[in-house]
């Protein structure tokens, strides 16, 4: 069964997103963009499922992740995922591009956040920049 981002975030009644500066490097929001109720951020409902050090991703990446229908639920991508960023973070990297099966994410290792996303279907053509590393997992 799968579960797009939005699905997930449906369900739950707020999030925080980290949004981009001009240099699109991530930072972390001044404030939480509130929805009804108060069942905590989406980062922390991620934290809750997989541990304390996962990603956290910026509005653009979630923007990305529901418009390309990306299930990060799914196949365990989520803990894999951090798990790139761990060993991206060993090895000393700035900003990574993690595979996770066939769709990519671009990752700000120094500030532990997801950037954007790209589904297999988008792949090809694609150029990736400002990247110091990539990670298969």
């Amino acid at each position: 069964m799968q579960m797009l981002i939005s699905e997930y975030l449906a369900g739950r009644n707020s999030i925080t997103t980290v949004s981009t500066g001009s240099t699109g490097h991530a930072y972390e929001p001044d404030r939480k963009m509130q929805k009804d109720g108060d069942a905590g951020s989406f980062a922390e409902q991620l934290r809750n499922s997989i541990g304390s050090k996962e990603v956290e991703f910026s509005s653009h990446a979630i923007r990305r992740l529901e418009s390309r229908q990306i299930d990060i639920i799914e196949n365990d991508r989520i803990e894999r995922l951090n798990r790139g960023v761990e060993l991206a973070a060993e090895k000393g990297c700035d900003e990574s591009l993690i595979l996770v099966d066939s769709t990519a994410f671009i990752v700000s290792v120094k500030n532990n956040t997801v950037i954007t996303t790209v589904s297999a279907d988008d792949l090809k053509g694609n150029v990736f920049t400002n990247i110091d590393s990539a990670v298969i997992v």
